[in-house]
Formats: structure tokens, C-alpha cells, sequence
């Protein structure tokens, strides 16, 4: 396996002749990410200002060694939601330093995938199964907030009933809460379509803050009733070891769901010299920035779809900008700490739910709708698992779901085809015989993936043999195949013992002296004969036709009659 090096192909990362559209693009990004860092926070349910933290220290670590130029590292709607469901977070004696070392595990786990290069393994997780997963996602951001854009706190065992309940308690309801919910909701959504664009964002919360402020409403939740915001950076500490066995799962479903998030960035934004981003470096830059989110403080992050978006959309010009995003919330806690305290938690609950609603795509559910009954039941699944149990556990059952459709995939698509040589020696492939008549030589060739799941149903592919198939040869050519397993080696062998109990018999071409061995360990090659196996060279086509005219010839001797 190829090793990565994490610094290959590093530049710096200034550029003098685009400072001024990235330090733009970099301004709004960095602004916007106050409200939206505290937010993710809240979505995780822990100190709002570990997501904060997260976005500062994500941002600008990640803009130093992604791949891609402007994909920007903070902490996900889906990957928040997911820390919000892992018990040792909320059940630990030190919740803080959990999340830290959850961040710092998530993180290893993608420098892993990275420095092994295992980009592709992404490839396996089917669409299905991400729309299923993203859209149950964006609904319970949605439900999550209930209580804070609310101000009423319900009992139940998850989101769903929840939600159910606050929506049949309106008695309960704090309505100066919810009145400052919906007027920020208002105001997010017509402030973004004007000249603000995304600082509408900020614009909403910072107006509905500052009525809250203002008119005195005391019974509306503030930031600062649940979190102290102080005017300075956070300190590095280090993880909590003992914590290690019970968050290895959590992680690897976090870094599953941030790598997943991050390769479609990979996929749709392309560098300033016209390069697609490399998954797998790119998987390195996530991992770093968890890491150093980790050590100072902050959640766990990820390649962030809407912030690159965002960037990108501000007239960025090069990864300069996420870094100077970077820069400026660290400015702004700095010299703003104490009036981020003010924020309406109501405001902050409500720019969730824009997020979870616009997370939501009906085109995509309709889409792999469409696509069949399989991709229906993988889609329902997944999308059903998600809103009723443990997100990590959604997640690991959603890899599960598109590894077993895969497996089924690959197993279903095998098929046998028989093959003639015209005089011409143009080659013909048609569908083989149901039976295998008498005195006959069959060519057969097997395309599709030959791994233990498909050994069925390449078995059923497979010409019966009965009495009247005596003397017949059949010729399978494996050119190509290194490695068929044991499962597949009993299918050549009960094959094989079938024609030589009517006195034919199965001739093999095999692909390269691996596969030789492989028939030799597990008894093919005692069935068959050493004689009836052929190895290929570089001549394709070659030794099929020498088996085959052996063959013909092996059929003539021993057909009654011949001298």
C-alpha cells in the first residue's frame, strides 16, 4: 500500500497579487462563522463556544494542507448531530475533555485514511445511502432546536417525540422565546437576499439579539446563561487516554461522515490552476484540523459544503482566504468576547433550523425514488435509523447497508458466455447451452466479479451435466483472475467430479501461477489433472485456442468408433 507523505507538493499559502479578494472573502467567511460556530456548538449540545473554537482553529488549519484550495474545515450540521449522540460526551466525568479527545481521535482516524491513501474505499458507500442519512440529518437539526427557539424543555428518548411534544404543549411555550425565534428566522431569510448576502445571517441574530438586550427580556435565554465568553483565545490540554475504547467508534463514524462531506467538496470545487483536489490529502488536511481543533478546545470538523460555498462565493482566489477567515474570528473574540455573550439563544436556535431545512433535499429522495425498489429500501432504511437511534450507530449501520448492496451487486452481475472463433477468427460470444451435450468442447468465459458471494450464481451459469453430456470437454478461461477463493474452488471442483463421472472432463485456463496455486491447495487441480491446466501468456486468445484444438482432438480419440 502507498504511503502519503501529509507535506508532499505544501506552498505557501500567501499570495501577495490576491490579497485583496481574499482578504474579502475571508472578512465575511470569518463573520459569518461567529454566529454559525456557536451554533454548531449548540447542535452538539455542549459549550457553544467548542464549536467556535472549532470553526477558528478548523478554518485555519485546514486552508494549510487540504488538497483543496478552499474547502473549508468546520464543524458540520451532520457531524455536530452526531456528537450530540454519544453518551460519553454528556455522561462523562469531564464532558469537555471527552469532546476534545473525540476531536483528537476523529482526526487520527483521517490522517490515517489519508497517509494510506484509502480515498477510494469511499467509493463503496452508495448515494442511497448518504441521501437517506443527510436528509434524516437535516430534519433533526430542525427538531433539535425545539427547545431552544421555545424556551421549553421536553422529556422523551428521542428528537421525534420531542418535537411531538413541545408541538402539543403550546400552553407550555415561552412565546417572547418564540416570537424572537420566528423574527430571527424572518430576518435571516429576507437580509440574505438583499446587498448583506450571507452577513444577513449575522445581521438577523445581531438585531433580535440586541431587541432582547434592550427591552430587557430576561426570561429569554443568552448565551452567556449557559457559557462564559471570555475575551481570549483557548488554552491547548491534552486528551484523556482512559477514554480512548469507548470513542473509537464514535470517531470512526465521525471521521466516516466528515470525509464523506469532504469529498464531494473535492468533487465540485476546482483549484485556482484548474486541478481536481486529491481525496486522500485532502482527508489529511481534516484530520490535521481535528487534531488542532482537539488541542485547543474545540469539536470535532470537517470539509464544510456551505462555507466552501460561501467562500468561494465571496470572490475567493486561493486558499489565502479560509486562513485569513481563520484570523478574523480570532480577532473578534478577542476584541468582541463579551457582547457574543449577548446573543439570544432563540436566534442562534433559529439560524439551525434554516440550516436543517435547507439541508433537507426533496429532488434527491425523489430522485433515488426513481431508481428502484433496492435503492428504496436502502434509502428508507437508512433515513429511518437515523432519526430513531444513536447517529454513530446510523452511520456504522449505513456502511453496513451499502457493503451488503454492494456485495449483492457484485454477486447478481456474473454471467457465463460461450465462445466461438470464426475461421476469420473473428470471436463470438453467445449465451452457453442449458446442457452440456455429448462429445461436445464448450468454451466458456465468466465476466463479472468472482468473489465468494457470486459463487452461486455462477454455479447456476454453469451447463448441467447428466448422462447424456458423456465425453464432453469444457473449457473455462480465468485470464485475468489472481485470487477466487476457497468458495469458488469448490464450484470447479464439484464441476470437474460431474464431468468425469460421465467421462469428460474440465480443462482450466488459468490467469497467472498465484491462481495455479490456489487450485493446486485446494484440490481442483487433483480433480482435473495438472494436464488440464493451462496458463496464459501475453498472447491473449492463445491458449485458448491450443486447449481447444487439444481438446477437439481428445474428443475424436475417445468418441465411439474412432480407430
Amino acid at each position: 500500500m502507498r504511503l502519503r507523505n501529509p507535506f508532499a507538493g505544501f506552498k505557501s499559502p500567501f499570495q501577495r497579487e490576491t490579497l485583496r479578494e481574499d482578504g474579502v472573502a475571508g472578512l465575511v467567511l470569518g463573520v459569518e462563522s461567529i454566529p454559525d460556530g456557536l451554533a454548531g456548538g449548540l447542535l452538539a449540545t455542549v459549550n457553544p463556544l467548542y464549536g467556535l473554537y472549532a470553526y477558528m482553529f478548523g478554518t485555519f488549519t485546514g486552508a494549510l494542507l487540504t488538497s483543496s484550495a478552499f474547502m473549508a474545515v468546520q464543524a458540520t450540521g451532520a457531524m455536530a448531530i452526531v456528537v450530540s449522540d454519544v453518551p460519553q460526551i454528556h455522561d462523562s466525568d469531564d464532558p469537555s475533555r471527552a469532546l476534545f479527545t473525540l476531536a483528537i481521535m476523529t482526526g487520527l482516524v483521517m490522517l490515517i485514511a489519508g497517509i494510506f491513501t484509502l480515498g477510494s474505499i469511499l467509493r463503496f458507500v452508495s448515494n442511497a445511502v448518504m441521501v437517506g442519512f443527510i436528509n434524516a440529518v437535516g430534519i433533526n437539526i430542525v427538531l433539535g432546536q425545539f427547545d431552544s427557539f421555545t424556551g421549553y424543555t421536553s422529556d422523551g428518548p428521542n428528537r421525534v417525540l420531542r418535537a411531538i411534544d413541545t408541538i402539543f404543549s403550546p400552553l407550555q411555550l415561552h412565546w417572547p422565546t418564540v416570537l424572537i425565534g420566528v423574527a430571527t428566522m424572518v430576518l435571516i431569510i429576507v437580509l440574505e437576499k438583499t446587498r448583506l448576502g450571507p452577513l444577513g445571517i449575522v445581521a438577523g441574530i445581531v438585531v433580535t439579539s440586541a431587541v432582547v438586550e434592550i427591552f430587557g427580556m430576561d426570561k429569554v435565554a443568552q448565551l452567556r446563561d449557559i457559557a462564559e465568553v471570555p475575551r481570549a483565545l483557548p488554552l491547548p490540554g491534552l486528551p484523556d487516554l482512559s477514554l480512548i475504547p469507548g470513542l473509537l467508534i464514535p470517531a470512526a463514524a465521525l471521521a466516516f461522515v466528515g470525509l464523506v462531506q469532504g469529498a464531494g467538496i473535492s468533487a465540485n470545487f476546482v483549484n485556482p490552476d484548474g486541478s481536481y483536489p486529491d481525496a486522500s490529502r485532502d482527508f489529511i488536511g481534516q484530520g490535521a484540523a481535528n487534531v488542532a481543533s482537539g488541542f485547543f478546545q474545540g469539536m470535532p470538523v470537517g470539509g464544510s459544503m456551505s462555507a466552501t460555498s460561501l467562500v468561494t462565493g465571496a470572490g475567493a482566489k486561493s486558499r489565502q482566504a479560509n486562513l485569513i477567515a481563520g484570523i478574523v474570528m480570532a480577532v473578534l473574540v478577542l476584541v468582541l468576547g463579551g457582547m457574543v455573550g449577548l446573543i439570544a439563544m432563540p436566534a442562534i436556535a433559529a439560524l439551525l433550523m434554516v440550516v436543517g431545512y435547507r439541508t433537507v433535499k426533496p429532488h434527491d429522495l425523489i430522485s433515488v425514488w426513481k431508481t428502484g425498489h433496492t435503492q428504496q429500501v436502502v434509502m428508507g432504511v437508512t433515513f429511518v435509523l437515523t432519526m430513531i437511534i444513536p447517529l454513530q450507530n446510523a452511520v456504522v449501520a449505513g456502511v453496513g447497508i451499502s457493503v451488503i448492496l454492494f456485495v449483492i451487486r457484485q454477486s447478481n452481475q456474473v454471467t457465463l458466455k460461450q465462445r466461438f472463433v470464426r475461421e476469420d477468427g473473428v470471436v463470438i460470444e453467445q449465451t452457453p447451452p442449458d446442457k452440456v451435450g455429448a462429445y461436445e468442447v464448450i468454451v466458456l468465459q465468466p465476466y463479472g466479479s468472482l468473489f465468494f458471494a457470486a459463487a452461486a450464481v455462477f454455479e447456476d451459469g454453469l451447463p448441467d451435466v447428466d448422462e447424456e453430456s458423456r465425453g464432453s470437454v469444457v473449457i473455462l478461461r480465468l485470464r485475468g483472475r489472481s485470487d477466487m477463493g476457497s468458495t469458488f474452488m469448490e464450484v470447479l471442483s464439484r464441476y470437474g467430479e460431474s464431468l468425469k463421472l460421465v467421462g469428460g472432463k474440465l480443462v482450466i485456463v488459468s490467469g497467472d501461477d498465484q491462481l495455479n496455486k490456489q487450485l493446486a491447495v485446494t484440490g481442483v487441480t487433483a480433480v482435473v489433472g495438472v494436464r488440464n491446466i493451462y496458463t496464459s501468456d501475453e498472447r491473449v486468445g492463445a491458449t485458448v485456442r491450443r486447449a481447444r484444438e487439444e481438446a477437439v482432438a481428445w474428443v475424436a480419440e475417445n468418441r465411439p468408433g474412432s480407430a
